[in-house]
């Protein structure tokens, strides 16, 4: 069985969370599992974090959620397959 994940780094979640939402809620059916991360204590809380998605798509949705994740400043994503 091969597992595919996408991991999704955001550099500045106060400006680009809500673009990433996005993204995600259009890709919703092709996403297995969402785990988000991202430091936080009392005092403070990050502007940065990973997420990570377990998917199960086309290579076509694959690419494209890639492609549309990468087109937006300060997020990185890539797709793990193991």
């Amino acid at each position: 069985m091969t597992y595919q994940v996408i991991l999704i780094k955001i550099d500045s979640r106060s400006t680009e969370a809500t673009k990433v939402q996005n993204i995600l809620t259009e890709y919703g059916c092709i996403i297995k599992v969402r785990l988000g991360l991202h430091e936080v204590t009392k005092e403070f809380c990050a502007n940065d974090g990973l997420i990570v998605l377990e998917v199960n798509g086309t290579d076509l949705e694959l690419r494209s959620i890639i492609q549309e994740l990468n087109a937006i400043e300060y997020v990185e994503a890539k797709l793990v397959a193991m």
